[in-house]
Protein backbone atom coordinates (compact mmCIF):
# COMPACT_ATOMS: atom_id res chain seq x y z
CA UNK A 1 0.00 0.00 0.00
CA UNK A 2 1.39 3.52 -1.08
CA UNK A 3 0.30 6.14 1.37
CA UNK A 4 1.53 9.52 1.12
CA UNK A 5 2.40 11.48 4.29
CA UNK A 6 2.04 15.39 5.05
CA UNK A 7 5.00 16.75 6.69
CA UNK A 8 4.26 19.71 8.68
CA UNK A 9 0.76 19.49 11.03
CA UNK A 10 0.59 15.35 10.39
CA UNK A 11 4.29 14.51 11.24
CA UNK A 12 5.42 17.99 13.35
CA UNK A 13 4.19 21.17 14.48
CA UNK A 14 3.21 23.93 12.24
CA UNK A 15 6.31 26.18 12.63
CA UNK A 16 7.36 26.38 8.90
CA UNK A 17 10.24 27.32 7.80
CA UNK A 18 11.15 25.90 10.76
CA UNK A 19 11.00 22.34 11.92
CA UNK A 20 8.00 22.10 14.69
CA UNK A 21 8.01 19.73 17.65
CA UNK A 22 6.80 16.16 17.15
CA UNK A 23 3.26 15.43 16.47
CA UNK A 24 2.13 12.93 19.42
CA UNK A 25 2.35 8.87 18.15
CA UNK A 26 3.50 10.08 13.98
CA UNK A 27 6.85 8.47 14.52
CA UNK A 28 5.51 5.45 16.34
CA UNK A 29 2.90 4.89 13.44
CA UNK A 30 4.71 5.67 10.70
CA UNK A 31 7.33 3.11 11.68
CA UNK A 32 4.69 0.46 12.31
CA UNK A 33 3.04 0.98 9.21
CA UNK A 34 6.33 0.65 7.49
CA UNK A 35 6.66 -2.72 9.23
CA UNK A 36 3.46 -4.21 7.60
CA UNK A 37 4.76 -2.78 4.36
CA UNK A 38 3.34 0.04 3.83
CA UNK A 39 5.55 2.40 1.43
CA UNK A 40 5.57 5.75 2.83
CA UNK A 41 5.68 8.70 0.36
CA UNK A 42 6.85 12.27 1.99
CA UNK A 43 3.84 14.46 0.44
CA UNK A 44 4.72 18.38 1.31
CA UNK A 45 5.34 21.41 0.12
CA UNK A 46 8.32 21.90 1.43
CA UNK A 47 10.92 22.19 -1.29
CA UNK A 48 14.93 22.98 -1.58
CA UNK A 49 15.97 26.62 -3.37
CA UNK A 50 17.73 29.60 -2.80
CA UNK A 51 15.24 31.65 -1.47
CA UNK A 52 13.88 29.10 0.84
CA UNK A 53 16.96 27.22 1.72
CA UNK A 54 16.97 23.15 2.19
CA UNK A 55 13.66 23.00 3.89
CA UNK A 56 12.37 19.65 2.19
CA UNK A 57 16.23 18.39 3.17
CA UNK A 58 14.76 19.50 6.78
CA UNK A 59 11.84 17.10 6.18
CA UNK A 60 13.40 14.14 4.55
CA UNK A 61 16.62 14.50 7.32
CA UNK A 62 13.97 14.17 9.66
CA UNK A 63 12.59 10.97 8.86
CA UNK A 64 15.92 9.52 8.73
CA UNK A 65 16.84 10.71 12.22
CA UNK A 66 13.73 9.11 13.22
CA UNK A 67 14.01 5.59 11.24
CA UNK A 68 11.65 5.84 9.32
CA UNK A 69 11.97 4.58 5.58
CA UNK A 70 10.89 6.19 2.73
CA UNK A 71 9.70 5.01 -0.37
CA UNK A 72 9.41 8.29 -2.62
CA UNK A 73 9.76 12.26 -1.56
CA UNK A 74 6.46 14.21 -3.53
CA UNK A 75 6.84 11.34 -5.83
CA UNK A 76 6.09 7.64 -6.22
CA UNK A 77 8.78 6.43 -8.44
CA UNK A 78 6.73 2.89 -9.41
CA UNK A 79 4.90 5.77 -11.24
CA UNK A 80 6.62 6.54 -13.91
CA UNK A 81 5.83 3.74 -16.36
CA UNK A 82 1.92 4.97 -16.83
CA UNK A 83 1.89 8.36 -15.82
CA UNK A 84 3.71 11.83 -16.23
CA UNK A 85 1.24 13.34 -13.50
CA UNK A 86 2.82 15.56 -11.05
CA UNK A 87 0.58 14.53 -8.23
CA UNK A 88 2.31 11.24 -6.37
CA UNK A 89 0.21 8.18 -6.49
CA UNK A 90 -1.22 6.34 -3.68
CA UNK A 91 -3.85 4.36 -2.00
CA UNK A 92 -3.83 6.79 1.26
CA UNK A 93 -3.25 10.72 1.94
CA UNK A 94 -2.77 10.92 5.39
CA UNK A 95 -2.80 15.64 5.96
CA UNK A 96 -3.83 17.64 8.67
CA UNK A 97 -5.92 19.59 5.37
CA UNK A 98 -7.68 17.00 4.54
CA UNK A 99 -11.73 16.99 4.77
CA UNK A 100 -12.08 14.20 7.72
CA UNK A 101 -8.93 14.03 9.00
CA UNK A 102 -9.49 13.65 12.66
CA UNK A 103 -7.26 16.14 14.19
CA UNK A 104 -5.99 17.13 17.91
CA UNK A 105 -4.92 20.75 19.41
CA UNK A 106 -2.25 20.21 22.00
CA UNK A 107 -2.32 23.31 24.25
CA UNK A 108 1.72 24.21 22.19
CA UNK A 109 1.10 23.82 19.23
CA UNK A 110 0.54 26.62 16.77
CA UNK A 111 -2.31 25.12 14.96
CA UNK A 112 -4.49 21.56 15.31
CA UNK A 113 -2.81 18.65 13.84
CA UNK A 114 -3.57 15.21 13.02
CA UNK A 115 -4.82 13.00 15.32
CA UNK A 116 -2.44 9.67 15.54
CA UNK A 117 -4.29 8.16 18.55
CA UNK A 118 -6.97 7.60 15.80
CA UNK A 119 -5.28 7.67 12.22
CA UNK A 120 -2.60 4.98 13.23
CA UNK A 121 -4.83 2.22 14.19
CA UNK A 122 -6.88 2.68 11.30
CA UNK A 123 -4.42 2.89 8.78
CA UNK A 124 -3.02 -0.86 10.71
CA UNK A 125 -6.18 -2.65 10.14
CA UNK A 126 -6.33 -1.75 6.29
CA UNK A 127 -2.44 -2.54 5.96
CA UNK A 128 -3.66 -6.10 8.17
CA UNK A 129 -6.47 -6.95 6.16
CA UNK A 130 -4.55 -5.88 2.54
Amino acid sequence: MYICVDFDGTVVDHRYPYLGDPVPLAVDWLRRWAELGAKLILFTMRSNDQRTGELLQDAVDYYHKNNIPLYGINKNPDQDSWTNSPKAYAHLYIDDAAYGCPLIHPPTFNKPCVNWKEVGPAVEKLLLDQ
